[in-house]
């Protein structure tokens, strides 16, 4: 492909694109192919000599569409959003072309003075504690991670050599072999299950604290844990605070659990993967209260930002911390700029990275943090649109409190026939949701999803799902279930 073709072709995508993108509410949600489909598709072997373009254009409606889940459909509301503006995808064609490995400044400074840039923009839009943000002069910043649970690793693992490191000065240890044993983190049993990985990976212990009666981590319940954990002789270092959890969008008492961790010595890092964007808006930005006593911070534009995946904004308050438990640094990788400006390898587990920034740049210029803030609170005010309507039905009851673009939601009765109640949803084909469970209840989470979703949007979810119930409840009434 010379580059009069790639123009030509190119133009042929963007054109494809807009017209995917434009026209995803004719499509079904979910697909219907079983595992193994593309096998049977595609040849067993790579071509020896050059397709042409047009047959692999054609493909993408044979092989590809067919076994997409269309998370941008509006129809879709399963999970949490994933971003997608016109704007992050232009950026990204422009982070492909120049295609920088950026692991340090000197390999393409641009790369990381951006990122710099874009994430004290965004810290300040959040109305983050100064000593997050480069602009203060401190030891503190933001990078951008591939996902929520690579910043929870991230956290963790400079948690874990902050805690080893501070005890072998101490010289009660001889090397960190008699200490890994006894390092113990925590999280809310209603935390993302990459927080237990990440337990995993640092091969430390991790105790998930009960939540309450809202899905909530305590700082009551953490404290006991605490106490408990440390007369076995035990090591606390790390606490995983989730704003916004998966199951049901339960907030964690951050301002309780913050102050804790700082009596304790205890690095507490919060996980704001989805409902993190929410802060931007003034009327959201008291659910991030307590920040002030975290190490660490996380959230994904690209849930709910309106940015493309991957783009994982982490921000530490001591870089050096962090900085310290990835430092591998080769002659090859050195520099003459060395220590003047950060060089984003040592903030993350991979040596090379995109250039995520450029989208991330384009999306706040061209949104505006207003356009931003308006599509959040569009999105919450269809939830509550739902949340109304589900109350309308005396055949339905919300479970918890809707707070963001998150509705839970349950046929009365038994967990059976809301499990028989999502099949039937799901085969029906015409939207797509996921469950949850909370204490043993099993219920079905509604998510406004697509930044396209409407009124309208909402109202024809709500129409299939009354209608799929009632067939399910006359059919259960005349015994043909």
């Amino acid at each position: 492909m010379d580059p009069e073709e790639f123009r030509k072709r190119g133009k042929q995508m963007i054109d494809y694109v807009a017209d995917y993108l434009e026209n995803i509410r004719d499509r079904r949600p979910y697909p219907e192919v079983e595992p193994g489909y593309i096998k049977e598709l595609l040849p067993d072997h790579a071509p020896n000599k050059p397709d042409k373009w047009d047959d692999v254009f054609s493909d993408i409606e044979r092989v590809i569409m067919p076994g997409v889940t269309h998370w941008h459909s509006p129809q879709f509301h399963a999970y949490f959003p994933t971003g997608n503006s016109y704007p992050a995808i232009v950026a990204d064609i422009l982070s492909d072309a120049i295609g920088c490995i950026g692991f340090s400044w000197a390999s393409s400074p641009a790369c990381t003075e951006l990122e710099m840039v874009v994430m004290d923009w965004l810290g300040k839009m959040l109305d983050l504690p100064q000593d997050f943000l480069f602009c203060s002069g401190g030891k503190g910043g933001g990078v951008i991670q591939g996902t929520a649970s690579e910043a929870t690793l991230v956290a963790l693992l400079s948690a874990r050599t902050k805690m080893i490191r501070k005890l072998l000065e101490t010289g009660d240890y001889i090397d960190q072999g008699q200490i890994m044993p006894k390092l113990i983190a925590y999280c809310s049993d209603q935390s993302h299950s990459s927080v237990e990985r990440a337990g995993l990976i640092g091969c430390v212990k991790m105790r998930e604290i009960p939540a309450d009666d809202k899905g909530a981590m305590r700082g009551s319940n953490l404290k006991l844990a605490i106490e408990k954990d440390k007369s076995k002789g035990l090591i606390p270092f790390f606490v995983c605070a989730t704003l916004g959890t998966t199951p049901s969008c339960a907030f964690d008492t951050v301002l309780e659990i913050g102050p804790l961790c700082k009596d304790e010595d205890i690095w507490m890092h919060i996980d704001a993967a989805y409902a993190g964007s929410s802060f931007i808006c003034p009327e959201f930005r008291p659910m991030l209260n307590g920040i002030e006593y975290a190490m660490s911070f996380n959230f994904n534009p690209h849930k709910w930002l309106m940015v493309n995946f991957d783009c994982s904004a982490m921000w530490v308050k001591d870089s050096q911390l962090v900085s310290d438990a990835f430092n591998v640094d080769p002659l090859y990788l050195k520099h003459d700029h060395q220590g003047k400006i950060p060089d984003y390898r040592h903030w993350h587990i991979p040596l090379g990275r995109r250039f995520r920034s450029l989208k991330l740049w384009f999306v706040l210029r061209l949104f505006g943090q207003e356009g931003l803030q308006e599509n959040i609170r569009k999105d919450v005010r269809l939830a509550h649109e739902f949340e109304d309507l589900v109350k309308t039905d005396h055949n339905f009851e919300i479970i918890g409190e809707v707070k963001m673009g998150l509705v839970c939601f349950r046929l009365k009765g038994t967990n059976d026939r809301n499990e028989m109640l999502l099949k039937a949803i799901n085969e029906d084909g015409r939207i797509h949701l996921v469950p949850s469970k909370f204490r043993g209840t099993y219920f079905l989470r509604f998510a406004v999803c697509a930044s396209g979703t409407t009124s309208d949007d909402v109202k024809f979810a709500w129409k299939v799902i009354q209608e799929l119930s009632r067939k399910y409840l006359s059919d259960s009434s005349n015994g043909n279930i």
